[in-house]
């Protein structure tokens, strides 16, 4: 008999081997209205057995790339700060090691500890930010390290234009106030992505995805449901467009997989990921 390996389909190779490595990152303590996303990134590898390796959109099939999985970290969850540490140290190991890493969380806070990781190697680190929720907040009930104020301190590491962000349809007044003179935000689609694009060449990028920049009609399974969100169809699209950028590190976060009991959520979830790991391994 062999040992069981937890992975999500296909991502079984060696690190040595691999070009790109997925980890987990099951953390939700700043979590402002529905917890839950602790349990995705396990949510999802369990469940990716339900789909095939073999991607109709691509002509692509995940048996056919070297990818690593590593597991979930073992987080902190009376400590933001020590949550992020770990992750940034995880990130630190796999870009040092020439890789990508792939997160998969979690609440959007996580992304923070991956972005400290990407900007040292990448001083000239761009993210492309995919969301219901502007998360620019200065802080969400005088907490500063929150899901809700992760772009925010994102910003506070790589400064003025080199955030963009795309589906936003919620947040405070003062967030849109603010984002206007410090980001770029694209309100409710992917209108101007092409644009941006062209203005990105060339430069580091790292990838950002909340899902809950989906509509709920699509997908339930998440922690802050806003309506009016894309479609599954619309959000591939513009992945496909962004993975030809240099894409450095990215994550996709927010899926908790209990608000969905039909499984919906962390099928489309999987699904998902498969076609961004092809899209990146592809151009990458």
């Amino acid at each position: 008999m062999n040992k069981n390996i937890h992975t999500f389909i296909a991502c079984d190779s060696e690190y040595s081997d691999s070009q790109i490595v997925l980890f987990g990152a099951p953390f939700d303590s700043t979590t402002s209205y529905r917890p839950g996303t602790r349990f995705g990134s396990s949510a999802i590898r369990n469940e990716s057995f339900g789909i095939e390796t073999y991607s109709p959109y691509t002509d692509l099939d995940l048996s056919d790339t070297n990818i690593f999985d590593a597991g979930d970290l073992e987080l902190c969850f009376g400590s933001s700060e020590k949550a992020l540490a770990d992750i940034e140290k995880t990130a630190d190991t796999i870009l040092n090691d020439g890789k990508i890493p792939f997160m998969i969380g979690g609440e959007h806070l996580v992304t923070l500890g991956a972005v400290r990781a990407a900007f040292k190697k990448y001083p000239d680190l761009h993210i492309i930010h995919f969301d219901a929720h502007a998360d620019l907040r200065e802080d969400y009930l005088g907490e500063p390290l929150s899901h809700a104020s992760v772009m925010r301190r994102c910003y506070d590491i790589l400064g003025d234009n080199r955030i963009f962000q795309f589906g936003i349809r919620s947040g405070d007044r003062s967030e849109f106030v603010w984002g206007k003179n410090h980001v770029f935000t694209n309100r409710f689609n992917f209108d101007n992505l092409e644009k941006v694009i062209s203005m990105l060449r060339d430069k580091p990028v790292y990838f950002t995805l909340d899902l809950d920049v989906l509509d709920p009609s699509v997908f339930c399974g998440t922690g802050t449901p806003e309506a009016d969100g894309v479609s599954f169809r619309e959000l591939l699209n513009a992945i496909t467009k962004i993975s030809k950028l240099d894409i450095v590190a990215l994550d996709m976060n927010e899926l908790s997989p209990v608000y969905d009991q039909s499984g919906a959520s962390t099928a489309l979830a999987c699904k998902l990921l498969r076609e961004i790991l092809l899209l990146i391994y592809k151009f990458n």
